[in-house]
């Protein structure tokens, strides 16, 4: 059997790594720098995410609720494709995946579980870890709801951009669900995080640092 020739795959990939490039080094389309809106955001949702999926991995894995289940495994296959497009992000732009590290209150303020509480979704009552697991992550979805409101309303890379409203939309949507199974359970929502309608830190403009990473 006479092979295949190979010119449509090598093409396809030199068609790839060129607009790669291009995405890169066209004019004002350079990497972005070590201390821009961009690295910075991209970092910390990353983080973000990390403790998203590892929250709904463990209350998918106990939960008997259908809807609720649902809701995990559309967070874990969301989350994990968005971290891996912004790793990927990162790769392009020459910049390490992590920063320097974050501390208990910055990741407080950003709505995110202490290690406890994270720990407490394996060990609770499957009902009680139900309403944990809602009321935990509903209180981190508003966190990424503060982390995208730079991003959205100041200049920042179009496809970043096009993350953060993606995730507003998600989230947004999410947190209504999560509501609405806290509603049926006879129970209230966490406070919203502190002063997740202004957090320190979150200015992410150009002189802004690092998002850091655990």
């Amino acid at each position: 059997m006479t092979p295949r020739p190979r010119w449509p795959a090598l093409l396809l990939l030199l068609l790839l790594a060129g607009l790669a490039a291009f995405a890169l080094f066209a004019p004002g389309r350079s990497a972005p720098a070590e201390t821009s809106r961009e690295v910075t955001f991209v970092r910390g949702m990353i983080q973000h995410h990390a403790q998203a999926v590892d929250m709904a991995t463990r209350i998918r894995d106990r939960s008997r609720d259908r809807t609720l289940r649902s809701l995990a495994l559309d967070i874990i296959l969301s989350q994990q494709e968005q971290i891996g497009q912004m790793r990927g992000w990162l790769t392009l732009w020459n910049r390490p995946w992590a920063g320097a590290g974050m501390d208990a209150e910055h990741a407080r303020m950003m709505g995110m579980a202490t290690p406890t509480e994270v720990a407490s979704l394996d060990t609770l009552p499957e009902a009680r870890a139900e309403v944990t697991f809602l009321q935990l992550m509903r209180r981190h979805h508003q966190g990424a709801l503060a982390m995208v409101r730079p991003v959205l309303d100041q200049p920042a890379r179009p496809e970043v951009q096009a993350l953060a409203r993606q995730i507003n939309a998600t989230q947004s949507a999410e947190i209504r669900v999560m509501d609405s199974l806290l509603k049926q359970r006879g129970a209230s929502p966490l406070p919203t995080p502190g002063g997740a309608d202004q957090m320190p830190g979150m200015d992410m403009g150009s002189d802004s640092h690092d998002m850091p990473m655990h």
